[in-house]
């Protein structure tokens, strides 16, 4: 168009022709600008609704990175909790260890016998009962009897009946 234009203007003799060309080029302007319009008007609602799915479509892609995203967050702090809980508690097991043996070593020095000590003892104890029992063929004496026995031993002397003396 702008090339026919270009051509008349060179020709001076077409200047009645150069307007009516303006005004035709003018009006067929017009027309494919009303032509343009008209097709807007029409898929406008087309494009619309095509840029609403591709929205949504988007939305949702991003959503589930998201969520991915926040999964794999949420795993490495879960396994980070475990590992240090983990820590933790070997430290606090070391921490008791340790205590447990100064304590020990308190009580020994304190003249305490440990635990071991005491179950040896008592394994001692069942195995001269059980001697005791095969060289004299008696069961040996409940213990509760030995308590009242000691305790009348054990009365003070200003309680005891006085003994008479013979003439």
């Amino acid at each position: 168009m702008v090339k026919k234009l270009q051509k008349m203007s060179a020709d001076k003799k077409a200047s009645p022709h150069l307007s009516s060309a303006v005004k035709e080029s003018a009006q067929q302007i017009w027309l494919a600008g009303l032509g343009a319009f008209s097709k807007a008007q029409e898929e406008g609602g087309k494009v619309f609704e095509t840029l609403v799915k591709e929205g949504l479509s988007i939305q949702r892609k991003t959503q589930s990175a998201a969520e991915e995203k926040i999964s794999e967050a949420t795993n490495k702090m879960a396994s980070m909790a475990t590992d240090i809980q983990s820590r933790a508690g070997h430290q606090w097991d070391k921490l008791e260890n340790i205590f447990e043996e100064r304590v020990a070593k308190a009580l020994k020095k304190l003249g305490v016998p440990s635990a071991r000590d005491v179950d040896t003892l008592a394994a001692r104890i069942d195995e001269l009962n059980k001697s005791m029992q095969k060289m004299t063929g008696k069961a040996p004496a409940a213990r509760t009897a030995a308590k009242p026995a000691a305790k009348k031993a054990a009365r003070p002397a200003a309680k005891r009946p006085a003994a008479r003396k013979s003439a």
